[in-house]
């Protein structure tokens, strides 16, 4: 048996109760990790509230969709010399337990110079950044990337391999001190929402990539933003998905609109997808190029206040939960 964070019914974060579960079985091409640490996302937050459920086959009640752990058992078809191995992981769900089980071709050998809560911090959001920013969006050196909310997960880490790969990286965030948290990762330059219109402050700066998760009415500011032949990428719609397009404004910009979800796509995908992150990112985080970014970590039985802290939005980087493992 192990203890999980489960959602008892839709709503606010105490419907999570710690509760003992059994430890999930192997499939072929599993494998089963036991977990040191778990990264909390907004999709996380989603699921408890009854919005996002788990794609079928996964565990519908246990979010989690990251965790860092060691491999203590293969499946059918997985090298018996894989257990042992320290790994970073993406998961469809079931993260938030002591152990946890995803196909081997989602787990990425955990650089030396991480630790466990630093590790978790990681395969959300890199897997999310890499695949929208750089296969769909095709950032290369010398765009202008326009990120916005540039102080969460998804943000530090698009600001972060956006300049390490040659953009010029701007954002948006909700204050001034997470502003100049977003610079000292190589934005450069900021706006805080509250205060300004961002597409009015940036009109001449020629951006040609943005990452928006907010939707809503930032849908027609960043169509009015975006230079010709610019991409418009969406990774969530907070403030709303429903919103009116003009075709007229598309064809004449000839805007490339895109986006996509990551936590239902198959297996093959996520495998091919995870190579290419450890070839061109993983080496940056052993030579401490990019940087983790981890605001707090919390036991599993504090699971409730973690999720408090993240609807909140007073933090910077990632929360993650703490196994407490020796």
């Amino acid at each position: 048996m192990m203890k999980a964070a489960v959602i008892s019914e839709f709503g606010e974060p105490e419907v999570l109760k710690i509760e003992k579960r059994e430890i999930p079985k192997l499939k072929t091409g599993y494998v089963l990790i036991e977990v040191h640490a778990a990264g909390i996302n907004r999709p996380d937050i989603f699921q408890r509230r009854g919005n996002y459920p788990a794609p079928a086959g996964a565990i519908q009640d246990v979010p989690g969709l990251e965790v860092s752990g060691k491999i203590v058992a293969v499946g059918e078809g997985v090298d018996d010399s894989r257990i042992g191995d320290r790994v970073m992981a993406l998961l469809s769900g079931g993260g938030y337990a002591e152990y946890a089980t995803t196909h081997i071709g989602s787990c990425i050998l955990m650089p030396k110079n991480l630790n466990f809560i630093e590790a978790a911090s990681l395969p959300e959001t890199l897997f999310t950044v890499w695949h929208n920013v750089f296969q769909r969006g095709k950032l290369k050196n010398g765009d202008r990337l326009l990120v916005h909310g540039g102080s969460g997960g998804i943000g530090t880490t698009a600001i972060q391999l956006g300049c390490l790969f040659g953009a010029k990286v701007y954002t948006t965030v909700g204050s001034e001190g997470k502003g100049t948290f977003a610079k000292k990762l190589g934005a450069f330059d900021f706006v805080n929402y509250h205060e300004v219109d961002y597409e009015k402050v940036w009109r001449n700066e020629k951006i040609n990539i943005i990452l928006d998760s907010i939707g809503g009415d930032y849908f027609t500011k960043n169509f009015d933003l975006l230079e010709d032949d610019g991409t418009l990428i969406y990774i969530n719609a907070m403030k709303g998905a429903k919103v009116e397009l003009n075709l007229l404004k598309l064809m004449q910009k000839r805007i490339f609109l895109t986006g996509s979800t990551l936590r239902a796509r198959d297996e093959s995908f996520k495998a091919e997808l995870a190579e290419e992150i450890e070839r061109e990112i993983v080496p940056l985080l052993m030579n401490g190029k990019f940087k983790t970014n981890v605001y707090k970590a919390f036991p599993l039985e504090e699971v409730v206040h973690a999720h408090k802290l993240m609807e909140t939005g007073d933090f910077l980087g990632k929360i993650v939960l703490n196994m407490n493992r020796k």
